[in-house]
């Protein structure tokens, strides 16, 4: 399908809709500009998960400003913001809700009511996610899936939008309970914050060393977000562009046909077809962020890493030899034909698509 047909799938009111979408992603980075210095590609991860409908890990060490980042984006949005600060001794309670026994002054009875938790919010920032128990994951977990928490026998909804972003310190490992695969996946990304550059880092010191002035002006309501989360499934993407994320995903299984051998060699376990629909739901919001009302392969390899690095497994050998999931992925990104003849006509791929 030529990209004219492609683009003809959205109405003029979409394309006035794409255009307010990246004045507003501008506003938000402005706003966000005042007290986060640098960071634009973790920002950019951000804005097209929340696009998406999706969820975020952040992962850095100490004192990169993750918290402080995550703060400031929700003051960007008029929406409900909540901080849960993880630790071994949090129950699903405590996150979810609880119900009490409450007398009722006009009857003299006394009846149970549900007071909610810090879940009950828009964006929900899950601090140091790894440092509480397995069953307290699984009720935020639950939370994040399905959008709603169950208390006893009786279910509640979230209100929507509902994003959480967690983070977690890779440098510690005592008093933690890393989350298992299985859930991870349960996250749209995986993004790192990684050291700021000199300049960066100039900067930070320059500003946190004098009076600080943090006026953060809202910019996109939750009836704006929930359009924009639909506009961006409008989108349109080829088959051409669905081969290509098939191709890139199912490399990862080993055991399949057509898998390369550094994966066989370097991998235990690859991602399932929510990385597909992840890679390509991301990408449309990228697309949109970047003025295109089609989805380009360059979309696809930018967010290969946030979406598949925390959905490969490595092996004991790669792990001895440092190999990491990221240069698994970008070996992924160097031997996979990026135009569709090339890919459609290679027998390796052949068997990959069978």
């Amino acid at each position: 399908m030529s990209e004219t047909a492609e683009t003809s799938q959205l109405n003029q009111t979409d394309l006035d809709a794409i255009r307010k979408l990246q004045e507003a992603y501008q506003d938000i980075k402005r706003q966000l500009a005042r007290v986060i210095v640098g960071q634009d590609q973790v920002i950019e991860e951000l804005m097209i998960a929340m696009f998406s409908r999706g969820h975020c890990i952040l992962e850095g060490v100490p004192g990169l400003a993750k918290t402080l980042m995550i703060s400031t984006l929700a003051k960007s949005l008029s929406l409900e913001f909540s901080r849960i600060q993880f630790t071994p001794d949090l129950m699903p309670a405590d996150i979810t809700g609880t119900e009490i026994i409450e007398e009722n002054r006009s009857t003299g009875q006394r009846e149970f009511k549900f007071l909610r938790g810090p879940l009950f919010a828009n964006v929900i920032l899950a601090d140091e996610i790894n440092r509480t128990p397995p069953k307290t994951q699984a009720a935020l977990l639950e939370a994040m899936q399905e959008r709603q928490v169950t208390v006893g026998r009786q279910r509640y909804r979230l209100s929507e939008p509902f994003f959480v972003l967690a983070t977690q310190n890779p440098i510690e490992q005592e008093g933690t309970y890393p989350l298992p695969e299985a859930q991870q996946d349960r996250f749209m990304f995986k993004v790192f914050v990684k050291y700021p550059s000199f300049a960066d880092e100039f900067e930070i010191a320059r500003r946190t060393t004098t009076l600080l002035s943090e006026d953060i002006t809202p910019v996109l309501t939750g009836e704006r977000i929930l359009e924009l989360q639909q506009l961006v499934r409008k989108v349109p993407v080829t088959d051409a562009i669905i081969r290509y994320t098939l191709a890139l995903v199912r490399q990862t299984r080993i055991g399949e046909p057509g898998v390369p051998k550094f994966v066989r060699e370097w991998l235990s376990w690859g991602a399932g077809p929510r990385a597909v629909q992840n890679l390509i739901l991301g990408a449309k919001a990228r697309a949109l962020l970047y003025g295109r009302q089609v989805v380009q392969t360059a979309d696809i390899q930018a967010l290969a890493y946030p979406v598949l690095r925390h959905r490969l497994l490595t092996s004991f050998t790669a792990a001895s030899e440092g190999i990491t999931t990221d240069i698994v992925i970008k070996k992924l990104l160097d031997e996979t034909p990026t135009h569709d003849n090339e890919l459609t006509r290679d027998e390796r791929f052949k068997h990959i698509f069978a």
